[in-house]
């Protein structure tokens, strides 16, 4: 069996006010996850224990965000979620703090061979 890649989601979150780095990261995760309702693992005949779900999160400054409370958002699967510097600070007038942007790509995996 091969890992194959069957669903690729796009997300943004923003934290307006507390820059806060791990809620806009949550903000983005779930943009991604309910922009739509694909049900993967019923699809391919999968319980949906079976996803293999990698969540890749950009932010600024990454050592900010809690990757453990991000886990909670994702209702099943065998979850990997990896931060990296991306996404954007934008600084407010009068050196008024920034609001943080985070995006977001979730892959779906299921463990099957590949069509042909």
């Amino acid at each position: 069996m091969a890992k194959t890649r069957v669903l690729v989601e796009f997300g943004m979150g923003t934290s307006l006010r507390r820059a806060d780095y791990t809620e806009a990261a949550a903000r983005a995760l779930r943009d991604a996850l309910w922009r739509n309702s694909v049900n993967m693992a019923e699809l391919f005949g999968f319980p949906k224990d079976a996803m293999i779900v990698e969540a890749q999160i950009g932010v600024q400054q990454p050592d900010q965000v809690d990757v453990s409370a991000l886990t909670s958002i994702f209702p099943y699967g065998q979850v990997q979620i990896t931060v990296a510097k991306g996404g954007l600070d934008i600084d407010k007038p009068d050196d008024a703090g920034c609001t943080v942007m985070a995006n977001a790509a979730i892959s779906v995996y299921f463990d099957m061979e590949p069509a042909q």
